[in-house]
C-alpha cells in the first residue's frame, strides 16, 4: 500500500539534525517507504516543506531533494472531500487545519495510509475513516 506521507515526517528526516530514539525510528521507517517506492507526495505538503527557509542555498537544496517526488495530483473530488472531512470533523467537536483535511481527503480517496506524526490525525480518525501508517 501507497503512504502519504505528512509535512511532520519528511521535517524529521529533511530538516532536524539531532533526533531522539523513537525520531530515528519514525526516520529509518520512511527511508525504508522510500526504497520501497512507497511515497506519496502532494503539493500542499511540498508547499509547507519549503515555506519558511530563509537561506536560499537551503531552499535551493530541498526543492532539488523534494524534487525526486512527483506531486499526486488533485482533484475537484479531493477537495470536495476535504470539505466533508471538516464538515464531518466539526460535528464531532474536532478542529484541524484545511491542509490536514485535503491530505485526509487525497489519502481517502486513492485508499492511502498517512505517515504522520502529528497527533491531530488521530483526532480526525474520531469521525472520519482514515487509515494511519504504523510502524512494521
Amino acid at each position: 500500500m501507497k503512504v502519504l506521507v505528512d509535512t511532520s515526517v519528511w521535517s524529521l528526516a529533511l530538516r532536524k539534525k539531532t533526533l531522539t530514539d523513537e525520531e530515528k525510528k519514525i526516520v529509518c521507517e520512511f527511508t525504508e517507504l522510500i526504497k520501497e517506492f512507497r511515497v506519496v507526495m502532494i503539493g500542499p505538503v511540498r508547499q509547507e516543506l519549503l515555506s519558511g527557509i530563509s537561506s536560499e542555498s537551503k531552499y535551493n537544496d530541498l526543492r532539488t531533494k523534494l524534487s525526486y517526488f512527483e506531486d499526486t495530483v488533485i482533484e475537484t473530488k479531493d477537495y470536495e472531500k476535504a470539505s466533508e472531512v471538516f464538515n464531518l470533523c466539526r460535528k464531532k467537536g474536532v478542529q484541524g487545519s484545511h491542509i490536514d483535511f485535503l491530505i485526509c481527503a487525497v489519502a481517502i480517496n486513492r485508499d492511502l495510509s498517512i505517515f504522520t506524526t502529528d497527533k491531530d490525525f488521530q483526532e480526525y480518525t474520531k469521525a472520519v475513516d482514515l487509515r494511519l501508517h504504523t510502524f512494521r
